[in-house]
């Protein structure tokens, strides 16, 4: 039998009722761990523990708003409470926001994307750090964006949020490699199966005045496999990054794009 990669690891993972998050916590409680999922819509997070559970694995939930400070403390104090502690930290919560140019961008709109994506990442990365640090051994993933080092319109408060979190990634990096603590960041391209990608899709061929066909048909083929990523490819990828297997990479940010960056 081929061990379990994650086996007797506690992960915490955000934004994890759908889409990429959900396929990382399927993944990864596949591979042995006890996957915390928190997101905002608890109905959501219900379904995808029951789907663990029923599949003989182990997790737990609770919803969160994780723009607000007191939110990501609860959540983290909440894994400490279920499985006593944190091991690996996946921040992938986020939204897009408004399809938007910057001089039409409402500033309550660019501070709530700020926040959810960069802000919650940083300050999960604060409550996690201390223990990792303690123990010598830990894990952080910053779930970013292609967006984040292409240049595409109408999208500048997501396309900062996710620039930042490799800025973020790097020092945290830096910071933590000789504790013991490694930090990565994955640039998906387009996982069309998601929700905000289906909701992208839809607002970007309305500003252009094409069908939502012709302007997705556009966009992959300006990639060089021709074709969206899968939510389960950013899983596998994700499970490499926070497994054994990648213990000489700290400080990267690993495109799953089929091929549009290459820095």
């Amino acid at each position: 039998m081929v061990p379990m990669l994650l086996k007797n690891q506690v992960a915490l993972i955000t934004g994890s009722g759908r889409g990429i998050g959900r396929a990382i916590a399927h993944l990864f409680a596949k591979e042995g761990a006890s996957a915390f999922l928190t997101a905002r819509t608890e109905k959501e997070l219900g379904a995808v523990a029951k789907e663990i559970a029923e599949n003989g694995g182990r997790a737990e939930y609770a919803m969160a708003d994780l723009t607000q400070e007191a939110a990501c403390t609860r959540v983290v104090a909440a894994v400490r409470e279920k499985f006593g502690r944190v091991d690996i930290l996946v921040n992938n919560a986020g939204h897009y926001g408004p399809v938007v140019p910057v001089e039409e961008y409402p500033l309550a709109e660019f501070d709530k994307v700020i926040a959810v994506h960069l802000r919650a990442a940083f300050l999960l990365s604060q409550l996690v750090l201390p223990e990792m640090y303690a123990r010598s051994s830990g894990v952080i993933l910053n779930i970013s964006s292609l967006s984040a080092k292409a240049a595409y319109a109408w999208g500048s408060a997501y396309a900062a949020a996710k620039a930042g979190l490799l800025g973020l990634t790097r020092v945290t990096a830096a910071e933590g490699a000789r504790k013991g603590v490694r930090v990565n960041a994955i640039c998906p391209g387009p996982v069309t199966e998601t929700y905000m990608s289906k909701e992208l899709a839809a607002d970007l061929a309305k500003r252009v005045g094409v069908s939502e066909q012709e302007q997705l048909a556009a966009f992959l083929n300006s990639l060089l496999q021709g074709r969206a990523q899968t939510a389960e490819e950013i899983a596998r990828a994700a499970l490499f990054l926070c497994s054994g297997q990648s213990s000489a990479i700290t400080g990267q940010s690993i495109n799953v794009d089929g091929g549009v960056a290459f820095y």
